[in-house]
């Protein structure tokens, strides 16, 4: 039986607590976490080795996660990451923005964590299917 792959996953948010709790939470579920706490510290680990999973918070002072999220979008080793906007804003207009940045998913926070799960679950079952 194949063991199942690893996502790296490239948790960024301002918040200390979040970072720890999520890469926490990740590595249960056997993936390979790294943490970011601001926009240029997301850019540069994804430049130095891009992560299969991009879970970015939008509202950080200096660069929100949308800015970062276009940045990631316009790199040349960073087209492909698969980005999931996090945020507390849950309006229409906060999924289409999530959206036109380059997201691929806009989650609310607080993150349903069973729809985490599958999400990542799927990720990594359509890139073990692409190998």
């Amino acid at each position: 039986m194949e063991l199942a792959r690893k996502l790296a996953v490239l948790v960024v948010d301002d918040c200390p607590d979040t970072t720890l709790s999520l890469s926490m939470l990740l590595e249960t579920w056997g993936h390979a976490p790294a943490v970011a706490h601001d926009g240029h510290d997301c850019l540069r680990q994804c430049a130095e080795r891009c992560p299969d999973v991009v879970l970015l918070d939008v509202a950080m002072p200096r660069m929100t996660g949308w800015e970062v999220a276009r940045k990631l979008r316009d790199g040349d080793g960073t087209k492909g990451v698969f980005v999931v906007a996090m945020s507390g804003y849950g309006q229409a207009e906060d999924h289409e923005r999530s959206r036109a940045a380059g997201c691929d998913l806009h989650l609310l926070k607080p993150l349903d964590l069973d729809v985490l799960e599958t999400l990542l679950n799927a990720r990594r079952e359509l890139l073990r299917a692409a190998r």
